[in-house]
């Protein structure tokens, strides 16, 4: 890559966080760019990379590369795209085991050579769009990240602005500008592949190809290599914390409504989501939520973004065991937002359920599956005729509620709720409680009882339940 260059970068400089859909996994969106920086002897093309034997984590991250072509000092963010030279693929690779030993600093967990593959092409910066670009990543031949270039929170020209505030960019000098969702983990014998092209498919730099393979072990000097779940947790790309299984089989016996009461009495009055029904009666819903949002149509967008693995198709390939996936589309169900093989992959991947704001096509087929669907209705129409998938894991409005990735989703057949993470225990016991309460009313409603002072308890009645259950 040294030689397509011309010369050995002075510099790589990196953004942590720059996706929204990896904001999500992380947990938190920053409200500025921060970097780190990777010496330059990372550099190569397509080739191996070393997992040192006796390690676990090196995780791959496909990015777009710039490549500065004129000095940078002191730029404006709209002048900034002015000083890039070209763009290429590039894989951030680094070693989680020794992410503790450089916290901070990455230098040698994100500095191994070989850890910053680039290429196999550039593309001039003045023939492509800085808004334009997509960038794809293949595990072992697998799509596993799928983003374009204006979902970034921090546009291209916005980060050479920045940096230039304090350092001089010079011509050569490689700004890796982060990793969508889907980043993971590469085992030896596995091979990453990274491309950036144009929407259209016109200009692509080819496929970066990078095998990993078992290098000689970390000599014993030095911060030793550690993981631990969490470490694990981070390298993998577990894009939210699970539901424990306790806690999910509570939230499983406790209806929706006693549930809404208690969101109620601690402020949140708005965490339904309203106008969807289940396909299937009696089916439940636990599991923490995964986000999609849908645009109206419009035919340039569509040819865009609809087509081939879309959004759509990206997030159900993804879900894991116990997440439900979350649609915002509007309201309108004038076409279909999932449809048979769809539910068939979600349910195969073991997705907990789907909840949409839209419509289902194949309902039906959609009904045998076992899956449970919340939806605003049927539709025939495939989602083209009113819909554009467009992004994935980021804060969405379905049904009037507000869904983030990790929120926790209940549903049965009085509606779907959306539970912050941080109040699931505590709503989950109350609600318990309030059932237990409402089952010893019955009781004595049932034996002739008069509502006044029983329900609700109060006074003797109260006193009474207090005593029996103490």
């Amino acid at each position: 890559m040294t030689a397509t260059l011309g010369t050995r970068p002075g510099k790589v400089v990196a953004v942590h966080l720059n996706y929204p859909s990896r904001a999500a996994q992380r947990g938190r969106t920053p409200t500025a760019a921060s970097y780190f920086v990777k010496p330059s002897s990372s550099l190569c093309g397509s080739g191996t990379v070393e997992r040192p034997e006796g390690t676990e984590l090196l995780a791959f991250e496909g990015e777009i590369a710039l490549v500065v072509g004129r000095t940078a000092r002191r730029v404006r963010p709209e002048d900034g795209w002015a000083h890039v030279g070209w763009v290429t693929a590039a894989n951030d690779l680094g070693l989680h085991d020794l992410r503790a030993a450089d916290r901070g600093s990455n230098v040698r967990s994100k500095g191994g050579d070989g850890y910053t593959p680039l290429g196999p092409a550039l593309l001039a910066a003045a023939d492509v769009d800085p808004d334009g670009l997509r960038v794809r990543t293949w595990l072992d031949g697998q799509l596993v990240q799928d983003d374009t270039s204006d979902t970034l929170l921090f546009g291209f020209g916005h980060l050479i602005a920045d940096l230039s505030r304090m350092l001089t960019l010079e011509p050569g000098d490689v700004v890796l500008t982060g990793t969508p969702a889907g980043a993971s983990v590469a085992r030896p014998g596995q091979v990453v592949e990274v491309e950036v092209c144009t929407l259209d498919g016109g200009r692509s730099t080819g496929r970066l190809r990078t095998e990993v393979v078992t290098g000689p072990p970390l000599g014993p000097w030095g911060s030793a290599a550690a993981v631990d779940d969490a470490v694990r947790a981070d390298a993998w790309g577990t894009p939210a914390p699970a539901l424990a299984p306790d806690l999910r089989e509570r939230l499983g016996s406790v209806a929706v409504a006693t549930l809404s009461v208690q969101l109620r009495r601690r402020g949140f009055d708005h965490t339904s989501i309203d106008g969807v029904r289940p396909l299937v009666p009696g089916r439940r819903i636990v599991g923490t939520a995964r986000t999609l949002r849908y645009v109206p149509f419009r035919p340039d967008l569509f040819a865009a973004r609809g087509g081939g693995h879309n959004a759509q198709k990206r997030v159900v390939d993804a879900l894991q065991p116990g997440e439900v996936l979350v649609m915002e589309a509007r309201g309108d169900s004038s076409a279909g937002t999932l449809g048979d093989i769809l539910a068939l992959r979600a349910q195969v991947r073991g997705a907990a359920g789907i909840v949409t704001d839209g419509a289902v096509r194949d309902a039906a087929a959609v009904a045998a599956l076992g899956l449970p669907v919340h939806s605003s209705g049927a539709h025939p129409a495939v989602l083209g005729r009113r819909h554009v998938p467009w992004e994935t894991d980021v804060t969405i409005a379905c049904g009037g509620a507000t869904v983030q990735v990790g929120d926790v989703i209940v549903a049965d057949d009085d509606g779907v709720l959306v539970i912050p993470p941080d109040l699931v225990e505590e709503v989950v016991a109350a609600a318990e409680e309030q059932e237990r309460e409402e089952a010893w009313i019955a009781a004595r409603v049932g034996e002739g009882a008069a509502l006044d002072g029983l329900y609700p308890l109060a006074g003797a009645w109260r006193a009474r339940y207090d005593e029996e259950n103490a």
